[in-house]
């Protein structure tokens, strides 16, 4: 097909425009005259060509650079973790940048940074592969990061994209593993587990053994902290079934004399609830490391750095009964000195909390003496609290 078949121009002649008929032509006009319609075209053709090349130059290098993808190759089982519990996690990345490394998080309750909060970071191989020994957990997270990246050591949701995480992915445990052992108690009318293996909880990973959890004679519960050739050890009593809302009275011999790094905790908990705040709610008595603190016990729910979810107080001498009433919305708690509550007795501390009480789902009642972080190490001799009873009232 002809490229024109008739052009027409126009040029000034005289002070008037005169309509100029070329032939016929293919390609071109004669060289001594090339009107400017077909100069535009081949200059508009010259910068198509080369819009035309820059645009593909530009979507082949856009291509080349792969976005960031966390593939696992070895996946550990779904269980409790513990300082024993211990498997090999690893995968592959793309689309890595100088600097970025590997973080990764195991669900055991919260959710821990691994091996161990002072060595979060795994390096990525020229092979673009890493792996990482982990404690196990019932769902595990890898973060690819940048280097101004802070890991918590533990938190209470999944990880999330956000800041210096470029991506990431969660993947649920391959395969089970057996409960953690426990060694069965009955306590108060109800069947207990005591816990064996350890936990983290206090800013430090406590070693739990059954042997400083018994009863005596009377019935009464022994919580102890001992000193063993391994470490030190603590006490940890779960309840075997969930109980819900209803009022829960716990009378505890004289815990005025505690060593200000130990503490005994009365508390719920559900494992499984962790955007939950894993249904907790707490009555613990301690001094939490603080050698001059007068205030020796505390209510709360959590999470604690809430506003209004905690509330210390001191506690007096002797045998005492601490009471809460769980119920929608509402958690009361009260503290009587005695072992037992009378009709129209005051106590000598009380707290109502209304916002952020959890409802009731898969928690367990739990005991736990444990030690936590403070400014003086515990005392040399062993340490030992008595709970002469729990009651449950629906």
């Amino acid at each position: 097909m002809r490229f024109f078949d008739r052009c027409h121009i126009q040029r000034n002649h005289g002070g008037k425009a005169e309509e100029v008929g070329l032939p016929n032509r293919t390609m071109g006009f004669p060289r001594t005259y090339q009107p400017w319609p077909v100069l535009g075209i081949r200059r508009a053709s010259v910068f198509l060509g080369t819009v035309a090349i820059l645009a593909l130059v530009a979507c082949r290098s856009e291509k080349s650079v792969e976005a960031p993808f966390i593939t696992f190759t070895k996946i550990p089982p779904a269980a409790q973790g513990g300082r024993e519990r211990v498997g090999t996690i690893s995968g592959t990345v793309s689309g890595v940048r100088p600097g970025q490394q590997i973080v990764i998080y195991a669900k055991s309750g919260p959710w821990w940074v691994q091996p161990w909060p002072e060595h979060p970071f795994i390096s990525i191989k020229p092979d673009s592969t890493w792996s990482t020994e982990t404690h196990l957990g019932y769902e595990y997270a890898a973060l690819l990061v940048d280097g101004d990246y802070h890991p918590a050591p533990t938190i209470d949701v999944a990880p999330t994209m956000s800041g210096s995480v470029v991506t990431l992915k969660i993947v649920s445990g391959v395969g089970t593993l057996p409960d953690l052992p426990t060694v069965p108690l009955r306590f108060s009318g109800y069947d207990w587990n005591i816990r064996t293996t350890d936990s983290a909880r206090g800013g430090l990973n406590n070693l739990f053994d059954a042997d400083n959890v018994w009863t005596d004679q009377s019935g009464a519960l022994h919580l102890r902290i001992s000193n063993k050739p391994k470490a030190w050890t603590c006490a940890q009593l779960i309840l075997a079934r969930s109980l819900g809302y209803g009022t829960y009275n716990f009378v505890v011999r004289d815990t005025a004399h505690l060593d200000p790094a130990v503490v005994l905790s009365l508390h719920t908990h559900d494992p499984s609830a962790g955007d939950q705040h894993f249904r907790e709610w707490d009555i613990e008595l301690g001094r939490w490391g603080h050698t001059t603190s007068r205030e020796d016990a505390q209510f709360g729910i959590q999470p604690f750095y809430v506003p209004g979810n905690l509330v210390r107080f001191t506690e007096p001498p002797g045998t005492l009964t601490y009471s809460m009433l769980w119920e929608p919305g509402r958690a009361v708690f009260k503290g009587f000195q005695g072992s037992s509550i009378h009709s129209g007795e005051q106590p000598f501390y009380e707290h109502t909390f209304t916002a952020g009480v959890p409802s009731p789902g898969q928690e367990h009642l739990e005991f736990m003496f444990y030690i936590v972080a403070s400014e003086k190490e515990p005392r040399q001799t062993n340490t030992e609290v008595i709970i002469e009873k729990f009651e449950y009232l629906p």
